[in-house]
């Protein structure tokens, strides 16, 4: 009888520790990346500004929410907990969410919303992205307090294109409403009307000493003499666009939706709802017998009634003396309606376009659109009031004429599982079913058609769209937001958009890549990306009354024909409807 080779057995552990040895030996590039895992605790939590309590629904109870830290090429794991009535989703803007449209988060588009008692794990890899982003709530106008910043830092080893900052801090724009914003929409979608406004602008949720009963909530940056800080800027305003400056002090522009940019200067600098920009602030080589006021104001080029007034924070050299009682410098903002300079900033941004670093602008075009964006009207339901625009109908907005009505299923969920009818349909038009002066006097019918359309697209499909503002109740800036894709921006411009004339223009070397770009007032913006990412992604105006109006439709990517270019299966916990 001979000896036979006996079989080796392992335990579990010393498996696991084999295959992760063999995993860490084969792909040395993740050897780095952890599992970062978060909780979110969706809570009530009472917070008073401006004289006013009102119990917010918040993440953990913070307001703004906590931080979300990871570094490129980090997994994350967010395991939320809906612990108040309300429905909740959270959408992690701009994370690229390659292969996991499961957790990108708008209600009724990636998934179910979840509901009061239940969780949901968000379970998604950060890739090729380092920079600011932001988490938000993407159902109704629950971001209003629900929003935190995401800082993905650098793999370990690399460094910015940019020295080292002393310190990093995020300044994060929002607004505060003395009721509840979920009254305010409630009211403006059953009325027809524009809805009520803000109360105060906030800077890390302190709405500052300009406005009544609010001295002692005012936010302070302290900073020491002869530094360099990183500024972390977002806005997460629900309806505003805003202006900030920082009095007698200039930053420079480093990045921006976290993609680095060619460094540029600037005093004043413009942020929509959804942008972030990373800034290098350099304070004064000594210290300054004054303190500098940090202004935030909005920019508004639409009709109507907004928010006009002013959130401050104050930057404060620490003093080695104790006399702390010097001047406050106040920057000069620019008018609220200043679309010339906000063209002017906007054209500032170009991509680094590095070796390290390259702007990936596709060169040649498989499809093209042309889609209008702006405001329209609806007609008001019998028997009812309504106290919209003119002749008793109601505010609505759209693209290419189509006010989009969220599914009462997912629409990825429909997709997935091949059951779209009833849900969806893949109809959206490609261009504007009938082609007017679209900056020009506007046309006698303002109403808008109502559908779920989407746009389907092949896999690595490279796309050109032309977003083009109307002047339909009144030229307004729209920032629009793609979800699943960085676009580039690669034209832009005022009045309409001449296919003969314009794309000569276009930038194809090193075009601004964002996911959030503001369509100017009366006037138009040519952007292109690559459909490598198969799922459902929600493209709307980032102002959620012009969302909540119908300014949003979908992008159906299919599946690629590698095993890493499909979609895979919803996870268990996925939250049913």
């Amino acid at each position: 009888m001979t000896n036979s080779p006996r079989p080796i057995i392992l335990s579990s552990m010393a498996a696991l520790q084999l295959f992760s040895f063999f995993i860490c030996s084969s792909v040395p590039d993740f050897a780095a990346a952890l599992t970062r895992q978060y909780t979110f605790n969706i809570k009530y939590q009472n917070f008073t500004r401006l004289c006013h309590t009102r119990s917010l629904v918040t993440v953990n109870g913070q307001f703004p929410g906590p931080r979300l830290v990871a570094r490129e090429g980090d997994r994350v794991l967010v395991t939320v907990v809906n612990h108040v009535a309300e429905n909740i989703t959270i959408h992690w803007h701009g994370v690229r969410q390659l292969t996991s449209g499961w957790a990108d988060g708008p209600a009724y588009v990636t998934q179910c919303p979840i509901q009061t008692g239940q969780a949901y794990t968000y379970n998604f890899t950060i890739t090729g992205q380092r920079g600011t982003l932001l988490w938000h709530a993407h159902l109704s106008w629950l971001r209003s307090s629900l929003y935190g910043p995401i800082i993905i830092l650098p793999k370990l080893n690399e460094s910015y294109p940019f020295k080292k900052p002393y310190k990093e801090i995020p300044i994060l724009f929002g607004e505060w409403f003395n009721v509840d914003p979920e009254a305010v929409i409630a009211q403006a979608l059953q009325t027809g009307a524009g809805p009520n406004v803000s109360d105060a602008y906030t800077i890390n949720g302190l709405p500052g000493p300009l406005y009544n009963c609010s001295t002692k909530d005012t936010y302070k940056l302290k900073v020491k003499p002869g530094k360099t800080y990183l500024l972390r800027l977002i806005n997460a305003a629900l309806n505003d666009e805003l202006f900030f400056s920082i009095a007698n002090h200039t930053v420079t522009v480093v990045e921006a939706d976290a993609v680095y940019v060619k460094p540029f200067d600037v005093d004043t600098l413009l942020i929509s709802p959804g942008q972030t920009t990373n800034v290098l602030l350099k304070t004064k080589p000594h210290f300054p017998n004054a303190t500098f006021f940090m202004l935030a104001g909005p920019y508004f080029s639409g009709q109507g009634t907004f928010d006009n007034s002013t959130t401050a924070g104050v930057l404060v050299y620490k003093h080695p003396s104790s006399n702390n009682h010097f001047p406050s410098l106040k920057p000069t903002l620019p008018p609220f309606n200043a679309t010339a300079f906000v063209a002017n900033f906007t054209m500032k941004f170009r991509s680094l376009a590095s070796a390290k670093f390259p702007a990936n602008v596709p060169q040649t075009v498989d499809r093209r659109f042309f889609f209008t964006v702006g405001l329209g009207t609806s007609p008001c339901p019998k028997n009812t009031t309504c106290q919209g625009p003119n002749n008793n109908t109601k505010f609505s907005a759209s693209i290419n004429n189509v006010s989009f009505v969220l599914p009462s299923l997912a629409l990825l969920q429909s997709y997935f599982f091949g059951q779209s009818n009833g849900v969806f349909t893949s109809d959206f038009p490609q261009n504007p079913a009938a082609p007017f002066n679209y900056t020009g006097a506007p046309p006698n019918n303002t109403m808008v058609s109502n559908g779920t359309k989407t746009v389907v697209l092949t896999f690595n499909t490279s796309v050109e769209l032309v977003l083009q503002g109307t002047s339909i109740l009144g030229a307004e800036s729209h920032p629009l937001h793609l979800h699943g894709f960085n676009f580039f921006v690669v034209g832009q411009g005022f009045g309409n958009y001449d296919p003969n004339k314009d794309p000569s223009t276009f930038n194809l070397a090193d075009p601004v890549e964002r996911n959030t770009a503001g369509v100017p007032a009366g006037g138009w913006i040519a952007i292109r990306f690559l459909a490598d990412n198969p799922g459902v992604w929600f493209m709307h105006c980032h102002l959620d009354i012009h969302t909540s109006w119908g300014l949003r439709m979908a992008w159906i990517v299919l599946d690629g024909p590698q095993p890493n270019q499909k979609l895979p299966p919803p996870p268990s916990d996925l939250p049913k409807c």
